[in-house]
């Protein structure tokens, strides 16, 4: 059973997979879709629908409270270009959306070792 199995392992090591991740969510926004496995994108679905909120949340922020917000993507993300480009590019073309920022498309099979790619894309 899978009760209380919050997330997949991806066969990584916590740090190992929270750096891919994280790298993994980078790119999605710099290039806006990022080819992977199937299991890896539904995880980093999380991640990248989480950070879009974030930086929904500091362009509807008061003034005061737009630091928070861009203290608590960098945290998510740890990359200055990534941060910046999610709250001035990614974040104000969802504001009227209220989730689904990303989709994943099946693209067939990696020819090494038959695994399930996807495309990994926002909306």
């Amino acid at each position: 059973m899978r009760h209380r199995n919050d997330h997949r392992k991806l066969g990584r090591t916590s740090e190992h997979r929270e750096a891919m991740l994280r790298n993994m969510v980078c790119s999605l926004f710099e290039h806006g879709r990022v080819t992977t496995t199937i299991p890896k994108a539904k995880e980093a679905r999380r991640y990248a629908e989480k950070c879009i909120t974030i930086g929904k949340n500091c362009l509807a922020a008061d003034p005061k409270f737009k630091l928070r917000y861009e203290r608590q993507a960098m945290q998510a993300l740890h990359d200055k270009h990534a941060v910046k480009k999610l709250i001035e590019t990614v974040a104000p073309t969802y504001t009227e959306r209220k989730g689904g920022y990303t989709r994943i498309l099946r693209a067939g099979h990696r020819l090494g070792d038959r695994a399930e790619i996807a495309i990994f894309e926002l909306v």
